[in-house]
Parts: C-alpha cells; sequence; structure tokens
C-alpha cells in the first residue's frame, strides 16, 4: 500500500499536542522498552531515526552511559523544534534528517533506534539501506512497530468513529500507515532487500493505554496526528465535530471517566 505525502507532515499545532495527549497515552510505554534495550549493548554511538518529540531520545539520555553519544533526527522540522524545545538530561545532538537519505557517513554508529517510523517511510527496504549503510559491522537496529487496529483498542474506535462522519469518503490515516506495518514476513522481507542478511528477532509487547478521560485521548488522535489533515481536507469546519464524535464513542467503550485499554507493538532487531 503506498503512503501518502501527507501521512508523513507532523505539523502546525499537531506536535504540541502530540507530545501532550499521545506520548503519556501510547508512546511512554514503547519508548521505556527501547531504551532499556539500547542500554543493554548501546555502543559508543547511538543514531535515532524519527525522534518525534523525543520520548526516546530522553529515555535513552536517563538510561545510557554519560560517554554514549546521541544523536537524534527527524523529517519533520517542527517535531523536532518541540524536541528540542523540551530538552533531555544531557547534551543532545539533534538533526534535520530523512530516513531514506540519512546525512551520515558509512559505519559510524553502534545502534540505529526507531520508534514508531518505520510504518510512514514509503520505501522501506532503501530506509533500512540506509539505517545498515550507517552501522558498524555487528552494530543493532531496533525499531518497533504497531499491531493492528484490531489489537490496539483505542485507535480502533477513534478509525470507525472518525470513519462514520464521512462514509463517501472516511479518512483512513490511522489503518492505512500507523497500524498496517507488521506482518513479520513483510519486515523481514523489506529488511533483506535493504541488505540485511541476518535475521531479525521479533518481540510481540503488550501494554496498557491510559488517558484521564475519553476527551483527552480523542484530542490525541484526531487533532494530534495526520488524521487532521485527513479531516480538514474533507471539512475544515468538521475539526471539532469529529473530535467529539471520537470522545462519545470511547465513552460508549469504555465508560465515562479515566480509560484503561490495551495496546499493542511489535520490537524487531537485527544486527548488522
Amino acid at each position: 500500500m503506498t503512503t501518502p505525502d501527507s501521512d508523513k507532515v507532523f505539523s502546525g499545532s499537531i506536535p504540541k499536542l502530540y507530545e501532550r495527549h499521545l506520548v503519556p497515552l501510547i508512546f511512554q510505554p514503547y519508548a521505556d522498552d527501547l531504551a532499556v534495550r539500547v542500554a543493554s549493548a548501546p555502543g559508543t554511538r547511538v543514531l535515532e531515526i524519527a525522534a518525534g518529540t523525543g520520548v526516546v531520545t530522553r529515555a535513552m539520555a536517563a538510561r545510557l552511559p554519560a560517554g554514549v553519544e546521541i544523536v537524534a533526527t527527524d523529517l519533520n522540522p517542527a517535531m523536532l523544534q518541540e524536541a528540542q524545545a523540551i530538552g533531555a538530561s544531557r547534551l543532545m545532538d539533534w538533526r534535520h534528517a530523512d530516513a531514506m537519505a540519512l546525512p551520515f557517513a558509512d559505519a559510524g554508529f553502534d545502534t540505529v533506534v526507531c520508534q514508531f517510523g518505520v510504518m510512514f517511510v514509503p520505501d522501506k527496504p532503501k530506509a533500512f539501506a540506509e539505517a545498515r549503510r550507517v552501522l558498524r559491522p555487528g552494530g543493532r537496529f531496533l525499531f518497533n512497530v504497531w499491531s493492528g487496529l484490531d489489537a490496539n483498542d483505542i485507535a480502533r474506535v477513534v478509525h470507525h468513529a472518525v470513519a462514520a462522519l464521512f462514509p463517501a469518503d472516511p479518512p483512513a490515516f490511522l489503518a492505512r500507515t500507523p497500524y498496517a506495518y507488521f506482518s513479520h514476513d513483510a519486515i523481514a522481507r523489506d529488511l533483506a532487500a535493504g541488505g540485511f542478511s541476518a535475521a531479525p528477532s521479533f518481540d510481540i509487547v503488550p501494554a496498557r493505554s491510559r488517558a484521564r478521560s475519553a476527551a483527552d485521548a480523542a484530542i490525541g488522535y484526531v487533532q494530534g496526528t495526520p488524521l487532521r489533515s485527513e479531516i480538514e481536507a474533507r471539512d475544515a469546519t468538521r475539526l471539532a465535530e469529529a473530535t467529539d464524535a471520537a470522545a462519545r464513542a470511547l465513552t460508549d467503550a469504555f465508560g465515562p471517566g479515566p480509560i484503561d485499554a490495551g495496546i499493542l507493538a511489535h520490537v524487531v532487531a537485527v544486527t548488522r
């Protein structure tokens, strides 16, 4: 499935809403998990691809030894600016970079890590080839991807609630991109096409997604992701309506008050 260019754009008010609502809702547990995995053998230089607003960057900064250099990159300047504004517990090297054309020399990093970013890359083998190129021999590439909507409860409810508002042309961002790339066979093929000869390992990692309210979760998904752009492209006046519809659907699904729902991701590791 082709990834539209709009699916990669996190700009305007999206970065702040993403950080405020989605990072604690779904990203923090997996950022902590990835940081632990990186810390098991980080080497001396770590490259992060698609750092977003820096949740993994901050987790690694807190956990990795002081002598480990961390370079954090993202395609979207607005996301990188939000990450830099928040900062980290140590001096960071922030870079604007495209995962399919990394501006780094060959074999310069011991570890390359990417949290929930590879799903957005139009040419995944090309991005994987770039990750392999910048890795030193024996270095590790670690990344995670979401499982499908059937295993990620809040996202599934939001997807169906928003789609129902536009029956003739339902927004499909969540189903099409972030929750669509999790087949182990497809990932292994793409890694091999990118030049990795070693077989990847896969860990399926469940976690809990907790929100203070249905409205909080709805704002995160509807206004803090490119789903917002899809809605506004159809009718810019209906963003609040879509947010309210998602909040009502979440209340129907999980009840009033705080939400505690299941989320599921796959962690992939492969050695150069």
